[in-house]
């Protein structure tokens, strides 16, 4: 039986486009169909805001918490600028990391992946001395096996099995849905021209800012990898390194987990053949 369909009018700026959405549909579809109809014309803004026309008031208000399509609908998307001068900040308080399936299988297959797991145990061991919570995931574990040893996840927020490519599956938007200050996330693993990829766009279609560890994500293939960071920084995801990003989270020589993140970036992260391509 075919999956029921809703009419929606979909609007952005000048623009007026009709679609549907399967019945059920709720904000990450939503989002995903906006872009889809109106992606060019987005750009790179980094917010987003759902609105839905209501009968009653004969305006658009906020998409009500949890709300789901179930029957003819209009809704308008508006696109919040971000200052340009608050772009990359990154607040300990205000930052969650995302350690992408880090699994055995993968050692074999994926380049540099010795070098991902040493600066993944390294971004995972600043974030337990910041204070920072983790979300861990795992693709098919049954199948691809559990996290790899080197990377400890004991002290993780949660570790979410998954077959969607992307993290964002309903454990870890409920997860983020209480974590309501959260205007960042860190975002490291494999592969990253497909689950870290899915998962960062994702991300900034809930209207999150993403950093993604250049020095901790990879892919079986190199040009996979680099192709899938070019055009994740073109859509405004901010590619950085590991060692960039401890640093920022302390700021300060006088912050009092300052010598403790000094000592985690003594030794320079491996180059994982990033460099090759400079």
């Amino acid at each position: 039986m075919a999956e029921a369909q809703v009419p929606v009018l979909f609007c952005f700026s000048t623009f007026s486009r009709a679609s549907t959405v399967p019945a059920g549909s709720g904000h990450e579809i939503l989002i995903q169909k906006f872009l889809a109809l109106y992606g060019g014309l987005i750009g790179v803004h980094r917010k987003f805001l759902i609105q839905l026309h209501s009968a009653d008031w004969g305006e658009y208000v906020d998409l009500p918490k949890g709300f789901v399509v179930h029957e003819r609908c209009k809704l308008r998307l508006v696109s919040l600028q971000v200052p340009m001068t608050s772009l990359g900040n990154l607040v300990a308080s205000s930052t969650v990391f995302f350690c992408c399936d880090m699994q055995e299988r993968f050692r074999p297959a994926i380049k540099y992946f010795g070098d991902i797991i040493s600066v993944g145990q390294r971004m995972l061991q600043g974030a337990h001395i910041l204070g920072i919570p983790v979300i861990v995931t795992e693709q098919y574990p049954k199948g691809l096996g559990s996290t790899v040893a080197e990377i400890d996840v004991t002290a993780a927020k949660m570790v979410v099995p998954k077959t969607k490519f992307s993290m964002v599956v309903p454990e870890v938007e409920d997860a983020l849905n209480e974590m309501p200050g959260v205007q960042s996330v860190v975002l490291f693993g494999v592969e990253t021209h497909v689950c870290v990829q899915q998962t960062a766009l994702d991300l900034i279609g809930r209207g999150l800012e993403v950093h993604i560890i250049a020095d901790a994500t990879s892919s079986r293939s190199m040009m996979d990898r680099m192709f899938a960071l070019e055009r994740l920084a073109r859509t405004g995801i901010i590619i950085t390194t590991s060692e960039a990003v401890l640093l920022q989270l302390v700021s300060d020589k006088d912050h009092p987990h300052f010598k403790e993140v000094q000592n985690l970036i003594k030794a320079s992260a491996p180059e994982s053949g990033l460099l090759s391509k400079v």
